[in-house]
């Protein structure tokens, strides 16, 4: 690509929405173009990585012997009544009627789409297992997007089915997927992590599931990791044990005190002169079952949070919110000074695993401006049940190896689930079996977000300068400047420019009529992996031309003779 023919503009600007370097740095280098609110153009540069990105998944999915397809992005909405998500994914889709009235939606995901081909195509196990995917278009009608790619509507995306005649065949595909994506990750010179995380209303029952996390300090997800053993989890799901706590024992009863305005568990171990850890922080929460609401109070040690999807779990409700002031009043507890103890009938109590109930804490008195010491739950608390309650986080014990956990942060870029018959019994979705007798087949899903694991990739790789690309996705793999003015140095740039063409060597050949300083800033904008410059007075001199590793900084002079040997060995390094 020679620039002065090109279709390539940089930017000195930061655009206003952008507040994170992979948003910043792909307007800023030409990779992407606003058209709307989270939706973008992928421009030549861009969509040359996007490519790349979908190369790579393509080459792995073709050696799990993955069958390629490609379904319609827009879907028939009596499919997803089937299923029975019509209704539950509305915040996330785009819907419309055709002239005939009829429901559609641009899809945000294929679960129901897939289903129905399988369902139309395959009667037999013997046609099993199989795994479909497409790289494709998705929209989800996002509330906020932001961040460019990371979290925009329109999006790229590698979405992949697997169906099997059994569970344990299912399992065994998770495996092999699970595999595959690693290799993909690796061959894109990713830092990642997979992690345990919650299938929400994707899979049936305890099927397991994975995310694949582009370790960032910009990531939005926290990701619990024991560098001991590996073990590492989505916050949301991390099950791990509290650090020891010289938690305070005594026989004195409870004694009432005043604490006059302090209604945080700051305030009022401040004002007591003790660690948080020896309070207990109460969470007063409303469920709904089968239409009826109930308060269901939530115990954790002062310095703990609560984690809000372990005990959406444990309560198995229709819904479950914090409970509000006037549902607080109504049922005569005093906010900010909530206690286990001297509870309305009919509150069910959790206490977290981790509180020691033969210990004595601080705790809410049940009255305003009030707080009891020398609580003990094992002597003092209505009844209650204990469970795993609290959100892990740094310094606690692992639960497998009981060494300390670190909190690092993560950007999903792809996650693979076990979906069980979920999908095929909704949609009545059958094959035969050994047997001859009609079964649900059971189903595995595997994404990975292209378009966002571009995006990710910067966020780990940059600097102040611009992207740093890894060499599998990156646009092109050296860019060439020449500084010259004469005739015969620009004809030499020609013949260099040809001869690594020639020698597969993706190039962008800075031939714009522009100084080295502006054209260098451009090149550490755009981050590809070699910069080669061709300097007039330079190679006149010494007969060398100059090779910068844009990842390490590191300069080489190279004669033209050694010049494609010394690149193609610096590509293989990187």
């Amino acid at each position: 690509m020679k620039l002065s023919k090109g279709f390539w503009q940089t930017y000195k600007e930061v655009p206003s929405d952008a507040t994170i370097a992979s948003h910043i740095l792909m307007t800023r280098a030409g990779l992407i173009h606003k058209s709307a609110n989270g939706i973008y153009n992928y421009l030549p540069m861009g969509l040359r990585s996007i490519k790349k990105v979908e190369q790579i998944i393509r080459e792995e999915l073709t050696k799990a012997d993955c069958y390629e397809l490609q379904m319609s992005t827009i879907t028939p909405g009596d499919l997803w009544q089937e299923s029975g998500r019509w209704d539950k994914m509305s915040g996330q889709m785009l819907k419309m009627k055709d002239n005939g009235g009829r429901d559609l939606c641009y899809s945000p995901t294929n679960e129901e789409a897939i289903t129905d081909i399988f369902r139309k195509t395959v009667k037999s196990y013997k046609n099993l297992p199989v795994t479909l995917y497409q790289i494709n278009t998705k929209f989800r009608d996002e509330i906020r997007p932001r961040y460019g790619l990371m979290r925009g509507r329109e999006f790229t995306m590698k979405d992949g089915y697997s169906f099997h005649i059994s569970r344990e065949c299912m399992k065994e595909s998770y495996q092999k997927m699970y595999d595959v994506y690693e290799m993909i990750f690796n061959r894109m010179g990713l830092k990642y992590i997979a992690v345990e995380a919650d299938g929400g209303a994707m899979a049936d029952g305890d099927s397991r599931t994975h995310e694949f996390q582009v370790l960032a300090s910009s990531g939005e997800d926290s990701v619990i990791h024991c560098p001991s053993c590996e073990y590492a989890a989505n916050i949301e799901r991390a099950t791990t044990k509290r650090a020891f706590l010289n938690t305070g024992k005594s026989d004195l009863a409870m004694e009432v005190i005043d604490t006059q305005d302090a209604t945080t568990i700051e305030d009022v171990c401040t004002m007591l002169n003790t660690p948080q850890s020896a309070s207990l922080k109460a969470l007063l929460y409303t469920t709904i079952v089968e239409d009826k609401p109930h308060l269901v109070l939530f115990m954790v040690l002062g310095d703990d949070n609560i984690n809000e999807l372990k005990i959406n779990k444990l309560v198995h409700c229709e819904h479950i919110a914090p409970a509000t002031d006037s549902e607080m009043l109504a049922a005569g507890i005093p906010k900010g000074h909530i206690g286990p103890h001297s509870l309305p009938e009919g509150i069910e109590v959790f206490f977290d695993k981790e509180i020691d109930i033969n210990a004595a804490y601080c705790v809410g008195a049940m009255k305003v401006q009030k707080h009891v010491i020398n609580f003990i739950p094992s002597r003092d608390a209505c009844e209650f049940k204990t469970a795993d309650l609290r959100e892990s986080k740094a310094g606690d014990l692992c639960c497998n190896c009981n060494k300390n956990v670190e909190e690092i942060r993560g950007i999903e870029v792809g996650q693979v689930f076990e979906l069980g018959d979920k999908y095929t019994k909704s949609m009545g979705a059958t094959i035969l079996d050994h047997n001859g007798k009609t079964a649900h087949p059971f189903m595995g899903c595997y994404g990975i977000g292209v378009t966002r694991t571009v995006a990710a990739a910067i966020e780990q790789n940059h600097d102040e300068n611009g992207i740093i690309w890894p060499a599998s996705i990156a646009p092109y793999h050296l860019y060439f400047a020449v500084i010259a003015k004469s005739d015969e140095t620009k004809a030499l740039a020609e013949e260099i420019y040809n001869d690594l063409l020639s020698a597969g060597i993706e190039v962008v050949y800075d031939d714009r009529k522009a100084g080295a300083g502006f054209k260098f800033k451009d090149a550490d904008l755009l981050g590809l992996p070699i910069r080669l410059v061709l300097g007039e007075r330079d190679f006149k001199e010494s007969g060398l031309l100059e090779i910068k590793s844009r990842k390490s900084g590191e300069i080489k002079k190279v004669s033209q003779k050694e010049l494609i040997t010394t690149v193609t060995d610096l590509l293989k390094e990187l």
